[in-house]
């Protein structure tokens, strides 16, 4: 998604530095060409090599340094980049920014550049309360800059407070929201489902199935780093809710229909990722059933068919998870439920039953089309079928 994008990375000096590292390591690990940009008091806590090494790219720790290919024109990462992200930022370095002194390299970067800049404060709990702290984070705010944090925690000081620099992975969603704002599903509403169903028999026991809900999540972050608003609606808890999505928390299959038929409402896509139960119990025994004979007989009932029951002009992306005849159940229930797309998968296949991070599907549409994906990671997959997607979006489409 982002090959070919550049981030410039400002790191100031905060005992949080040393966690700036992991975020130019992930940041290049997903195709972005990160320079790192340093003041001389972060070369108190971490050195410049350990950014080299994980960017592969030379780092800038002084503007008077005649070497550097950005010595004699300072502008030149400021238009280069297509986000600025300052992490951590300390109070000093948001008071600088804040009245316009550009007194090295970084806050120079600032100053120049035309592309959106994330600032991620890091200090301690007491400086980050100043009113001047404050008003200086609000007149950045005011300015278009994108406030990510703090976060509260315990502190270099030893106190517990609002001061650490939040988690790697929330700066990343940001910088990715940032670089999404072109991108080809902007501000288009995608709904995404998520999990397996708990169907329950009485107080504590439930019928459900083996699904874990990572490919729903990788699709709803795939969407979000595309542009879109995403609404996920998800079933599990074991995995942490993606950044930047607003997750709806189910449990039934008739709780997730209710949540799907109000988000589609209004939304350009739904993709049905989740593993719905087919049945459920007819009666609910609303206390724990006790063991006391050699049987118990359930009386199952179908569940609601929820791709059904979904109108209007939405795209409609479905899966099935099959064990054999995968082409014909697959292109079988895209008719039954007048789906756009479906994504079909053997879970037999080695590397893509349940609770694996990858995935092999084929995809087929409603003109028949079948396509064999190769076995890759399930955010791949996600976006191969966000691609289709697009397509189907596009005015030319029948």
């Amino acid at each position: 998604m982002f090959e070919g994008k550049s981030v410039v990375l400002g790191v100031t000096g905060s005992i949080a530095a040393y966690k700036a590292v992991d975020i130019a390591s992930k940041l290049t690990q997903r195709g972005l060409a990160v320079d790192v940009v340093m003041t001389k008091a972060a070369l108190e806590f971490v050195t410049a090599l350990s950014f080299r090494s994980v960017t592969h790219r030379p780092v800038v720790t002084d503007m008077w340094e005649l070497s550097s290919e950005f010595s004699v024109e300072h502008v030149a990462l400021a238009e280069r980049a297509d986000v600025v992200v300052v992490a951590p930022a300390t109070a000093n370095t948001i008071a600088k920014l804040a009245v316009g002194i550009a007194d090295e390299m970084l806050s120079c970067i600032v100053l120049a550049t035309r592309t959106p800049v994330i600032v991620a404060p890091a200090m301690d709990a007491g400086m980050y309360s100043n009113a001047i702290t404050q008003e200086n984070l609000a007149k950045l705010d005011s300015r278009g800059f994108t406030i990510v944090g703090p976060a509260h925690g315990r502190l270099a000081s030893g106190l517990v407070g609002m001061g650490r620099l939040v988690e790697a992975d929330e700066i990343m969603v940001n910088v990715f929201q940032v670089l999404a704002r072109k991108g080809d599903l902007a501000d288009r509403q995608v709904v995404v489902s998520a999990g397996g169903t708990r169907e329950p028999i009485d107080l504590v026991r439930y019928i459900g199935n083996r699904s874990s809900g990572k490919m729903g999540y990788a699709v709803a972050e795939a969407a979000r780093d595309r542009g879109a608003i995403v609404t996920l609606i998800s079933t599990v808890t074991e995995l942490p809710p993606p950044a930047g999505v607003e997750v709806m928390q189910v449990e039934t299959a008739h709780e997730m229909r209710d949540a799907v038929l109000k988000a589609s409402a209004a939304a350009d896509v739904l993709i049905m990722a989740a593993a719905v139960a087919d049945y459920q119990p007819a009666q609910v025994v609303e206390r724990k059933i006790r063991r006391e004979s050699e049987t118990l007989n359930l009386e199952l009932v179908k569940t609601d068919d929820i791709l059904s029951e979904v109108h209007g002009d939405v795209i409609k992306v479905g899966f099935a998870a099959e064990s054999e005849d995968l082409i014909d159940r697959a292109t079988e229930k895209l008719r039954n439920k007048e789906l756009d797309l479906i994504a079909a998968n053997d879970v037999t296949a080695e590397g893509s039953g349940f609770g694996t991070d990858t995935n092999r599907v084929t995809l087929i549409d409603r003109q028949g089309r079948v396509e064999e994906l190769p076995l890759m990671h399930k955010y791949e997959v996600a976006h191969h079928i966000l691609d289709r997607v697009v397509v189907l979006l596009s005015p030319s489409q029948d």
